[in-house]
């Protein structure tokens, strides 16, 4: 590990990273860990509130949907212990009102997924006044738009009709993209 990184993270290197998705939790902490923080997990809402008033950490990374709630909710108590704490928001449905709704709970930074370690490294690290730099292999506009409408999807209880109504889509044309394959 680099002395400049380490200089960067500073004195208090505790990272709490929650998230349902086992797998990208485990190769996220690694490669966290291989970066200098001293890392904890939590795969749900409940351990992620937990560990954050047990041992409030200097920094987050916190998955906006999880199986147990909304991930904005260890946001605020940890932002409530530590207010001083870098907080990242991350999703795999990136919506601005929800960005929007993250930042003002007190998030730092918000990254849609996939997003890799060194995204997470660069907006947890980034000064008060200065944006992270853009991410290295951003969403294309064609998967933006096939997750939006995944997310508009599921919010309608997987009703095509009513999806396409308030997508103003017409319903075949709806049904021609969910059964398609999500773009990269």
């Amino acid at each position: 590990m680099n002395t400049e990184a380490l200089r960067e993270i500073g004195e208090d290197k505790t990272l709490l990273l929650v998230d349902d998705d086992e797998p990208f939790l485990r190769r996220l902490a690694k490669a966290m860990e291989k970066r200098g923080f001293e890392v904890e997990t939590a795969g749900s809402v409940a351990a992620g509130k937990a560990i954050a008033t047990a041992r409030p950490t200097a920094f987050a990374v916190v998955d906006l949907r999880l199986e147990d709630g909304n991930g904005l909710d260890v946001v605020e108590v940890l932002r409530e212990k530590r207010p001083e704490s870098k907080i990242v928001v991350l999703t795999g449905y990136g919506a601005i009102a929800t960005a929007v709704a993250a930042v003002k709970i007190g998030a730092t930074d918000y990254l849609s997924k996939p997003a890799d370690a060194n995204d997470v490294m660069n907006a947890l690290l980034a000064g008060d006044d200065e944006l992270p730099p853009p991410p290295e292999n951003p969403m294309s506009a064609d998967r933006v738009r096939w997750e939006h409408i995944q997310r508009v999807y599921e919010l309608c209880d997987r009703n095509v009709s009513e999806t396409a109504r308030r997508l103003n889509m017409h319903r075949r044309t709806l049904q021609r993209i969910l059964a398609k394959r999500s773009p990269r």
